[in-house]
């Protein structure tokens, strides 16, 4: 009988290793880094993922604005159907240290006394006062926001009876205008022709840019439901991200237009 020659012995051996190496990958579970709690501080890249367009039968997704914190902005969303509130979660809160454990216990049970109130009237969590009065804040200017929308689609429907369905409701979302600190995306609602609503899906955030968002985005909000176009003043301080704002809202109102 013929020995086995060496160099066929090691051949083999690699061969056998190589094999069950491919299996315990093929075993191993895909993982999901992109997934994350509600109760998280950061905001989702989309937040520009609420959906575009009508909010059908009484539903729909509306953000508060972020509001303003000792240890970093706060800001809820909800979804809303048929005049109640379904879900609450909060696209951003604060984080970093201490804050990050504050907000992982705070922020599912604000998330719960939303839905569970059905308004803005909820009681600060014990260890979260600051984080409980942003969210407070912003919650209710989700309500505040998701009231007018529900007044608007009822206006439009209205109008549409005498006047058909080109006077009704539209909510548009523009194009994500790049700056220098991150993009700007804006969500506009229009009906009668008229600015209603705004909502700003995506704008700078981390480090400073957080704070200057905080501040800007409100402001300019409001000043483009007030003037009824994109021809608005830039906020002083937020330069870049006002720019931004008012490209994304511009090409939204250029479909509103078409």
């Amino acid at each position: 009988m013929r020995k086995s020659h060496p160099v066929r012995r090691a051949v083999l051996a690699g061969a056998a290793t190589v094999s069950g190496i491919v299996l315990l990958l093929s075993l191993k579970p895909a993982s999901d880094p992109g997934s994350a709690s509600a109760a998280g501080g950061a905001v989702p890249p989309a937040a520009a993922q609420s959906p575009q367009g009508g909010r059908g039968a009484g539903a729909g997704t509306v953000t508060g604005d972020a509001a303003s914190t000792q240890y970093g902005p706060v800001q809820v969303r909800l979804t809303v159907s048929d005049g109640k509130i379904t879900r609450a979660e909060a696209v951003q809160a604060p984080r970093g240290g201490q804050s990050d454990r504050v907000t992982a216990d705070a922020v599912p049970k604000l998330n719960q006394a939303a839905v569970a109130a059905g308004s803005a009237d909820i009681d600060a969590v014990s260890g979260a006062t600051y984080t409980s009065a942003g969210y407070v804040k912003s919650l209710q200017s989700a309500l505040d926001k998701a009231a007018a929308a529900a007044g608007s689609d009822a206006g439009a429907g209205a109008a549409e009876e005498g006047a058909g369905a080109g006077q009704g409701t539209q909510v548009l979302t523009g194009d994500a205008a790049q700056t220098q600190y991150g993009p700007v995306q804006v969500r506009v609602t229009v009906s009668g022709g008229k600015i209603t609503g705004v909502e700003t899906l995506r704008a700078p955030k981390g480090g400073r840019s957080d704070q200057v968002t905080a501040d800007a985005v409100p402001k300019l909000d409001r000043a483009a439901v007030a003037a009824g176009n994109a021809d608005i003043d830039a906020v002083s301080g937020a330069t870049y991200t006002s720019a931004g704002y008012k490209q994304s809202l511009q090409s939204a109102l250029d479909r509103a237009g078409g």
